[in-house]
């Protein structure tokens, strides 16, 4: 039988571990946006995230003898924390299988619950796979973290509790999306009270299983995703959830690690709290979907004199968590003002003379510089790699246009990965022309034997000319890497790239290779 989820939800059992928790106006953040902004603090539940509602109301609905047997989950961290408190508060057994990349503060986390955590596989699908054996075996309940009724009807309160919250018109509210559990348990209810409001969801263009499947009308399974925004970092969206979603969801929003990072920092600057990056997923969203909005209308309305914006209306975005590994916080600092467009980076080509960088720095006027980076090469000309401040987008093509017409030819490479990766790190001079060198971008599994098994079947036959990597925070491995492969062997160099499995895009005619490292 169907379920009633406007029925499910106003009698989920939630309230005996999780907290209503408060909703918010993010003062600066609107401002800016010149709209209300609200954000559901989900953060501040006992596990600093919503997942304790949906993983409670699911285990207390289990019968005394289930509850004895013992419980089983696979999750990456916020969901094995849920169940793990919750067994904890029902005095039941709970077994926990979370994949070897787990942060470890959502590992340490669930253990001081009591759970018994199994470390198991490199991704979530190995965790799960492993999870449901263990259950046929040892005849236990799998809480499933997102495709499940009790689940969403108890993510659902968060909807719940928002209607409650904010009692003036709503235009939208902005979730998170991974499995889906949220989002379907949040549209279903509100979708059902209040159908103007939209709902709207946010995903990572690395992990866009739901955008995927809506537009294609079935579940699409993704063959890989990116883990920075772990809390999302699913291939494949849940069977209910996906129903629930074609029905009652209106718009998916996707953004870039860089978006992220930016709306971390946002969250930050309104409420001095530091949430994860699929915590940060819905403000993200938000920022994005504003833009977009205003620049339709730009479009439609350019040959008037007044351009209308869309303002002062109330948008709701779900802060969802808030477990991040500190060592994470060095790459999204370094990332968030690119990601709000407030940091151009650009390669400069100056005469290699006295009073060439006066000249320059006089060019750009009193911005801020917050990267430079030179070495002298010998020659007529050096390359500078320069990061300068910026308040609006726009401005970078009036900068390089400046530059340009004072003779310093120069090369916009804000939206460049190699540059924000690898370049501003390791500019600093460059190699002897070496023959038959070419250039890639590799993205390595975090996980052990990866680079072995890279030098096996590549650093054998092939001199590796340049190799950097840094590890950004639990995210997949960026790796450049320069190799001399003469034109006799690039058949069989490519046949063995493929062999590898790994992601990888040459990096030959890239300009911060040609620029830097040539």
């Amino acid at each position: 039988m169907p379920t009633n989820y406007l029925t499910a939800t106003l009698n989920a059992r939630v309230y005996d571990i999780a907290r209503e928790t408060p909703l918010q106006r993010a003062r600066l953040l609107s401002t800016r946006l010149r709209n209300h902004i609200w954000l559901k603090r989900e953060d501040l539940q006992p596990i600093f995230c919503y997942k304790i509602r949906g993983a409670y109301n699911k285990m207390n609905s289990l019968s005394a003898r289930q509850l004895q047997r013992g419980v089983v989950a696979a999750s990456a961290g916020n969901h094995a924390q849920g169940v793990a408190m919750s067994a904890h508060h029902l005095r039941c057994q709970a077994t926990i299988v979370m994949p070897v990349t787990t942060s470890s503060i959502k590992l340490e986390a669930v253990k001081r619950w009591g759970a018994q955590v199994n470390m198991v596989g490199d991704t979530y699908d190995d965790a799960y796979e492993y999870a449901r054996a263990l259950c046929r075996k040892r005849n236990m309940t799998f809480i499933h973290p997102f495709d499940d009724p009790a689940v969403i009807a108890g993510q659902g309160t968060v909807g719940l509790e928002i209607l409650k919250q904010h009692g003036q018109p709503l235009a939208a509210i902005f979730l998170p999306v991974g499995g889906g559990g949220l989002i379907a348990g949040v549209a279903a209810y509100v979708k059902q009270t209040r159908p103007d409001i939209a709902i709207i969801g946010v995903e990572p263009f690395e992990s866009d299983a739901m955008h995927r499947s809506l537009r294609g009308g079935r579940r699409i399974k993704l063959k890989q995703v990116g883990i920075f925004a772990d809390g999302v970092a699913v291939k494949q969206v849940g069977k209910e959830n996906f129903k629930l979603c074609r029905q009652f969801v209106d718009h998916m929003v996707r953004v870039s690690t860089d978006q992220i990072c930016a709306a971390v920092k946002d969250i930050y600057e309104d409420t001095r709290t530091i949430v994860e990056p699929s915590g940060a997923l819905a403000v993200a969203g938000v920022k994005s979907w504003l833009q977009d909005e205003q620049n339709h209308r730009h479009a439609r309305k350019r040959k008037t004199a007044r351009n209308h914006r869309m303002q002062d209306k109330n948008f709701v975005a779900v802060a969802s968590g808030a477990n991040i590994n500190f060592d994470r916080l060095r790459h999204i600092s370094e990332r968030a003002e690119i990601g709000e467009r407030r940091e151009a980076i650009l390669a400069v080509t100056i005469p290699e003379q006295v009073g060439s960088f006066r000249k320059f720095c006089h060019t750009i006027g009193n911005r801020n510089v917050s990267e430079f980076n030179y070495r002298y090469a010998g020659g007529a000309e050096a390359q500078i790699f320069v990061g300068i401040q910026i308040s609006q987008p726009e401005e970078v093509a009036a900068l390089t246009q400046r530059l340009q017409n004072k003779g310093f030819a120069s090369v916009d490479l804000t939206d460049n990965e190699i540059a924000k990766i690898h370049a501003r790190h390791i500019v600093g001079g460059r190699a002897p022309q070496l023959t038959n060198e070419r250039v890639f971008s590799f993205e390595f599994p975090e996980r052990r034997g990866a680079l072995r098994n890279f030098l096996d079947k590549i650093g054998v036959e092939w001199n590796i000319t340049l190799f950097h990597y840094r590890n950004h925070g639990s995210d997949f491995g960026r790796v450049l890497c320069g190799i001399r492969v003469p034109p006799a062997e690039r058949v069989q160099f490519k046949r063995s790239l493929k062999e590898l499995g790994y992601r990888y895009h040459e990096q030959t005619d890239n300009p911060v290779y040609q620029l830097f490292l040539r």
